[in-house]
């Protein structure tokens, strides 16, 4: 079996077909899309996909599938396991809403060509940024978590954590979490809503680093290549130590140290977190 799989490295579509991926177990040859340049554009790319868009997946026998959620569906239909959605019908159809909330109602407003429409319209770049792209983002994470919030029963969950190694259960069915985190703690619904709120707190630390209209957030990472497996587990230990001990000692300022003195003043909120990821270094290799 070999595919091959055409792909952006910083899109968001592919990004999410390369995860499906790499669940699944499933190999394949990796063909780089540059964007920005306009290789979709190209003739070579257009004969690949028609619509000029990323990702295309190319199976042995030459068939293309393309749109990102129709290739997980697909990957989900001929290999089941790991499953990437849950069994039952109806978390499955929760599972997908909120799929689509990200595939079909923020991505493709922000995507490039949009962009480049829009300044061709005349639309300034600090507008397509901010007034743009920073509206729709919104706009889809606080749908997001309302989805996540009020959609997801706590079973389910619990369920798919236990599958992932991400929590286990006591001789006296106590649910413990395998690693430590300042997450609200009432519930998995409170849980997978500050995930959301995670994330797009995030995305959105990035685009005001990118507009540069006042201080920039502290957003900073360092990257490693060509580690061991050994490596990269010693790494994990220690990252997960030190972003530990950062995020308790913040934590314990906050608590020490913030005061409220004008109730009609406390219109504002902040976010600290902490992460690592580690991959395969040869599916890094995403410049062309």
């Amino acid at each position: 079996m070999t595919w091959t799989l055409h792909s952006a490295w910083r899109a968001g579509a592919p990004y999410r077909v390369r995860i499906g991926l790499q669940l699944k177990g499933a190999a394949y040859d990796y063909a780089p899309v540059d964007l920005i340049r306009g290789d979709q554009r190209q003739p070579g790319y257009r004969a690949v996909n028609a619509q000029g868009l990323t990702p295309a997946l190319v199976l042995d026998d030459g068939t293309v599938l393309a749109q990102s959620l129709a290739i997980l569906e697909w990957l989900e239909e001929t290999i089941p396991e790991p499953a990437i959605l849950p069994r039952a019908p109806l978390d499955r159809a929760v599972v997908r809403r909120m799929a689509g909330i990200i595939a079909c109602d923020i991505h493709p407003l922000n995507n490039t060509r949009v962009a480049a429409s829009l300044r061709r319209l005349g639309v300034p770049d600090e507008v397509v940024v901010s007034d743009w792209i920073h509206r729709w983002i919104a706009d889809g994470f606080d749908a997001l978590v309302a989805a996540v919030s009020k959609d997801i029963r706590a079973r389910p969950v619990l369920d798919e954590w236990l599958r992932l190694g991400v929590a286990r259960l006591t001789d006296q069915d106590e649910v413990v979490l395998n690693a430590a985190a300042f997450v609200p703690q009432e519930g998995f619904e409170e849980k997978l809503s500050y995930l959301a709120l995670h994330v797009g707190d995030h995305a959105m630390a990035a685009v005001e680093n990118t507009l540069g209209r006042s201080d920039p957030w502290f957003e900073r990472s360092v990257h490693y290549r060509g580690l061991s497996g050994a490596d990269v587990e010693a790494l994990r230990a220690r990252a997960s130590e030190l972003g530990m001990k950062a995020l308790q000692t913040l934590n314990g300022e906050v608590k020490d140290e913030v005061s409220v003195a004008d109730a009609d003043a406390v219109n504002r909120r902040f976010t600290f977190g902490v992460y690592f990821y580690a991959d395969d270094d040869e599916r890094s290799e995403e410049t062309s």
